[in-house]
């Protein structure tokens, strides 16, 4: 009988993938400043030469007279104090829905006596437009600040809190049950596999909140309040001065994008342990 020997097979080397192209960073840059560059400079093209094919370019101040209109607001007290104003109520607003909207989707998600409850409650509210209970917050609070605040807080409130229960309903049960095996509770559930594991739509939630809030805090420091950006730049077009209402509009659009891009960064540097999170960190 002629034996047979059976040899463990051998594995396979590892096959090297090419490495991905990287652009350079200072390109991505250049293009960024580019597109803003030309946008400036189509801007400046229309309105100085009283351009009026359909839309009444004409009407509208040039990028000089704007700049000149900054340069004078950036020297006064009074711009200073209107952009604190601003950030105080958005940042006041939005950490008040960050906290109660990542709780309240956790136990929306996890508990069903709390989903029996607030879940009705929840989805008739949100579909109402925050800036439409700007009536009811000057009516309801004994102040025109706690009523803008309330307006921000509830702008924010319901893209975090949706964003949590989404992400918490889409967790593997398997992780949850692995912990439990091991003799974990209901806190190392919590702590080991729901917080870790919803980071990615909660943050989801945390910028799209920011940017909804944003809206409704200009919104109603139009209608109600006395300082802010958006109050300031309201008053500049009642009185015609069109190159301080686009100061206005470039100061809320450049406080719109450094809280985004503060949220963005703070979320990417707290999950760096997913794939890729090395990458997108940089």
């Amino acid at each position: 009988m002629t034996a047979v020997s059976i040899s463990a097979p051998v594995a396979a080397a590892p096959v090297a993938l090419p490495a991905r192209p990287q652009r350079s960073l200072w390109r991505l840059r250049l293009l960024r400043l580019t597109s803003v560059a030309a946008a400036i400079g189509l801007w400046q093209l229309l309105t100085a030469g009283h351009v009026r094919p359909w839309l009444r370019f004409d009407t509208l101040p040039t990028v000089t007279e704007i700049v000149t209109a900054l340069t004078r607001r950036l020297h006064t007290d009074e711009y200073w104090l209107d952009l604190g104003q601003s950030l105080i109520r958005i940042l006041t607003g939005f950490g008040l829905a960050a906290v109660i909207g990542v709780a309240t989707g956790i136990l929306l998600a996890r508990s069903p006596v709390c989903s029996d409850l607030l879940g009705p409650l929840t989805e008739l509210a949100r579909p109402i437009p925050a800036i439409a209970v700007v009536p009811v917050a000057i009516v309801l609070f004994p102040t025109d600040e706690a009523g803008i605040v309330f307006i921000t807080f509830l702008a924010a409130y319901f893209p975090i809190m949706v964003s949590t229960r989404h992400a918490v309903r889409a967790l593997p049960t398997l992780w949850e049950d692995s912990v439990r095996t091991l003799g974990g509770n209901r806190w190392d559930v919590l702590t080991q596999v729901v917080l870790p594991g919803i980071l990615p739509g909660v943050f989801g939630g945390l910028s799209v909140g920011m940017g909804v809030a944003w809206i409704c805090v200009i919104s109603a420091e139009m209608i109600s309040g006395r300082l802010g950006v958006g109050y300031r730049t309201w008053q500049a077009y009642t009185v015609l001065a069109y190159p301080d209402v686009f100061v206005g509009i470039i100061t809320i659009g450049v406080l719109g994008f450094a809280t985004a891009a503060a949220v963005e960064l703070v979320g990417r540097r707290v999950t760096r342990w997913l794939p890729r999170g090395e990458e997108n960190a940089r």
